[in-house]
């Protein structure tokens, strides 16, 4: 008798569970039926990857075995990142399935779905349906029969994806660049050497140093979350130790990427949302596109917004959330859009993210000037940011409240997602967003100067979680 309940890893975007506890091969079997069921996929393909963890590959069969028995075929494409899957999807106008469980540690796995065309699948846009008739499918303990079941077969994407993100930006006339390369053990050990390496391809003027290109889902050196500033002491070290012109680091399943300056110095995601949308623009007005429209979400920097209606764009601001996103750049047909997190997201590429994109983006701007990336990335970075502050308190309305009547009407607020408050004449926000998940309210602000942040940051904290 079943006893595993689905709704303790069907998460808002994706499913996240401890292996062996939350997602088992027996809830992966009824989901791939469920997937198949819910999207109406019978007679049709459906792609089934994994990432490098050790349970990726019992997961893969168990999911073709659910999707088969609802008689709908399985292209197993093995190894894969998340972004492969994506551009897999559009490619082949199929749904498809990654199992990942991104920059998680190594006792969980996961699925990240994709309707044909990588159009994104969320709690609002089937996913719970999904987790709903697969459970009903385990409460049960059968998934019905079909008379005509699906066949599996293989296909590796490794090398069209490659040959598609390289025509996508022309590396190959830029000075040469040394760069490190921070897999974290994770899928940038596979994609990196394809796409920027000379193994499947031609070389390019890139001489690349490899940290952690072992593809192990144990991460045995560090934690595949470059979001967490001690997860990138070994890349800042290897840049500066090594002369490099600049570090790049991967999360797990290699969809997002972070980046490191000659100096060893961070370059926040939204310096590198700002000169990804500057090329972005240019290539868009060159061929006709005379107000290109850029995406960003509500806690990246001004700057952003800033320099796009400046080289003639229109900047967008999104809740935070791919799947937000990924609605706003279809309905409004943008053609860039990026987050605080490192996801950036690319018309050219089904409207997903792809770190390696903006990553080939940042070499071509790199490559293209004589100046260091430290200098480069200056002005796209005017402002001071705090980063993400979680205060664990459990009245969180009352502490937003509270921030809100000590500001009173010297501040604009808005509640697009948690609340933001915007200073009317000292240049700065603030936005404070209660965790869907956890009992935490999480601040983000950035103002002019290193003096104003650190006096608004401590004053939001004191009143937080004081009271």
């Amino acid at each position: 008798m079943n006893t595993i309940d689905l709704t303790a890893s069907f998460k808002a975007y994706d499913v996240r569970g401890i292996v062996g506890e939350t997602i088992t091969a027996e809830t992966v079997r009824a989901t791939g039926a469920a997937f198949v069921d819910v999207l109406d996929l019978a007679g049709q393909n459906v792609l089934v990857g994994a990432d490098m963890r050790p349970s990726g590959s019992e997961f893969m069969q168990a999911f073709a075995e659910g999707v088969t028995a609802r008689g709908a075929h399985v292209i197993n494409i093995g190894l894969i990142s998340t972004d492969e899957l994506y551009f897999a999807c559009g490619i082949e106008n199929a749904a498809g399935v990654t199992f990942t469980a991104s920059h998680n540690p190594a006792e969980y796995n996961g699925m990240k779905m994709s309707k044909a065309g990588a159009v994104p699948l969320s709690s609002e846009t089937g996913l719970y349906d999904i987790r709903d008739l697969a459970q009903k499918y385990l409460d049960e303990g059968a998934i019905p029969a079909v008379e005509a079941t699906g066949t599996v077969s293989e296909k590796d994407v490794l090398q069209a994806y490659a040959e598609y993100l390289r025509n996508l930006v022309d590396l190959s006339g830029i000075r040469k660049l040394k760069v490190v390369v921070d897999a974290g053990n994770g899928m940038g050990g596979l994609t990196t050497p394809a796409v920027l390496g000379d193994t499947i391809l031609p070389g390019l003027p890139l001489e690349i140093l490899p940290l952690y290109f072992e593809l192990d889902g144990t991460f045995p050196n560090h934690p595949a979350n470059p979001l967490e500033p001690a997860n990138l002491v070994d890349l800042q070290k290897a840049v500066v130790e090594h002369g490099a012109d600049i570090g790049l680091a991967f999360d797990g399943d290699a969809d997002r990427c972070f980046v490191i300056d000659e100096m060893g110095e961070p370059v926040t995601p939204s310096a590198i949302t700002a000169l990804v949308a500057e090329r972005e623009i240019k290539r868009a007005q060159a061929e006709g596109n005379d107000n290109p429209v850029i995406i960003y979400n509500l806690i990246t920097s001004k700057a952003v917004p800033e320099l796009v209606e400046k080289l003639g764009g229109r900047a967008i601001k999104t809740r935070v959330g791919h799947s937000f996103i990924k609605a706003v750049m279809a309905d409004e047909k943008g053609v860039f859009g990026g987050e605080h997190s490192a996801h950036y997201y690319f018309k050219d590429f089904f409207n997903a993210d792809t770190g390696m994109l903006a990553a080939l983006h940042v070499l071509a701007a790199l490559g293209e000037v004589e100046v260091p990336l430290s200098e480069l990335a200056e002005k796209y970075a005017p402002y001071v940011a705090s980063g993400e502050i979680n205060s664990e308190i459990e009245d969180k309305a009352g502490a937003v409240a509270r921030v809100a009547a000590h500001f009173g009407d010297t501040v604009e607020v808005s509640d697009m997602d948690g609340t933001t408050f915007e200073h009317k004449t000292e240049g700065w926000w603030a936005n404070l967003r209660p965790s869907n998940t956890e009992p935490f309210l999480r601040l983000n602000l950035e103002a002019p100067d290193v003096a104003t942040m650190e006096r608004v940051r401590d004053t939001i904290l004191k009143i937080v979680r004081e009271g």
